[in-house]
């Protein structure tokens, strides 16, 4: 009745045998007399009317449900038990890893896996995964998509176990960042002192790793490089009006260009009145002026994090 209606039923959710046994007695039932249709109907709708709560079935739903909620070892270890149910899909549980989850793999893996990969994902997720893979790489996936018509079910089926299990066998990270963008946080919020000096240690003991950082690093003087001069002003607003004075007063050296950059990109009046200030502030001890940049650094910050803002790359206009 329900398809007569044109509901869409989710009948693939269950297993193999109980849509063949469905399917099977669909095909044997003729005609049904309304009295009979009226007491199933009723039937159906007491028990359903009875449930209180209905939890998703299998071990990959109930993860999705507690999301979050579960420690990293624990959801791996699951991951690993729903992984190894031969009822189990995983390409549900592919479909929803990022794409740089995705792409190290893939690029491991043989033309025609990749191409059976990119057919069951979304179209916005496989171009962004295809654009992470190397050119050539990228153009023979693209082609072998094209072959993929005749591959059976069974085949999708075992490939996606298979790299499921490879996904589910790489160890659990105890950080959630990199190194370098771990060192590089550590050093943003460090006096510029030690940031120098701990950028020197490193570049005698690993020059590319201590360049990484110097990108990863984000301070006062990045500011005209880093930063749209459209955002200075909602960037100021953030501030108390005091601690942008004292900040601006105490730069020295290559922090001047950033007071200049500050000064240059607000309305005319408000540069004034900050300059006024900053005459009339007079000199700022070192250490004061360290940490008002270091607010107004931080809360640059906390609004590239919450995405009000983006940072620029260095070598872009």
């Amino acid at each position: 009745m329900l398809a007569a209606e044109g509901v869409k039923l989710p009948l693939a959710e269950l297993s193999d045998d109980q849509q063949a046994d469905l399917t099977q007695a669909i095909a044997n039932l003729r005609l049904v007399d309304r009295d009979t249709l009226d007491e199933v109907l009723r039937e159906f709708l007491t028990t359903l009317e009875a449930a209180g709560i209905a939890f998703p079935g299998g071990i990959d739903r109930a993860l999705s449900l507690l999301d979050g909620q579960l420690s990293p070892g624990a959801t791996t270890r699951l991951r690993r038990l729903a992984s190894g149910s031969s009822r189990a899909d995983p390409w549900e549980r592919i479909a929803g890893l990022a794409p740089e989850v995705l792409a190290p793999v893939l690029e491991l893996e043989s033309t025609e896996v990749g191409a059976v990969v990119l057919s069951k994902l979304s179209v916005a997720k496989a171009a962004d995964l295809l654009g992470r893979l190397p050119g050539d790489k990228a153009r023979r996936v693209a082609y072998a998509v094209s072959l993929t018509g005749n591959v059976s079910p069974d085949t999708v089926h075992r490939i996606g176990m298979a790299l499921s299990q490879q996904l589910e066998a790489q160890p659990v990270k105890a950080f959630d960042t990199g190194p370098v963008e771990r060192v590089g946080a550590i050093l943003n919020y460090s006096a510029a002192a030690t940031r120098d000096s701990v950028l020197q240690g490193l570049e005698e003991e690993d020059e590319a790793f201590a360049e990484q950082v110097r990108r990863a690093i984000f301070t006062f003087t990045n500011i005209p490089a880093r930063i749209d001069p459209r955002d200075i002003p909602k960037i100021l607003r953030k501030l108390d009006q005091a601690r942008v004075v004292v900040a601006l007063a105490g730069a020295r050296g290559a922090d001047e260009k950033t007071v200049a950059f500050i000064l240059d990109n607000i309305s005319q009046r408000m540069a004034a009145s900050l300059r006024d200030e900053i005459e009339a502030l007079g000199k700022v001890k070192d250490k004061d002026a360290e940490e008002a940049a270091g607010e107004l650094v931080a809360a640059i910050r906390e609004m590239e994090a919450e995405g009000e803002i983006y940072l620029l790359a260095e070598d872009e206009d």
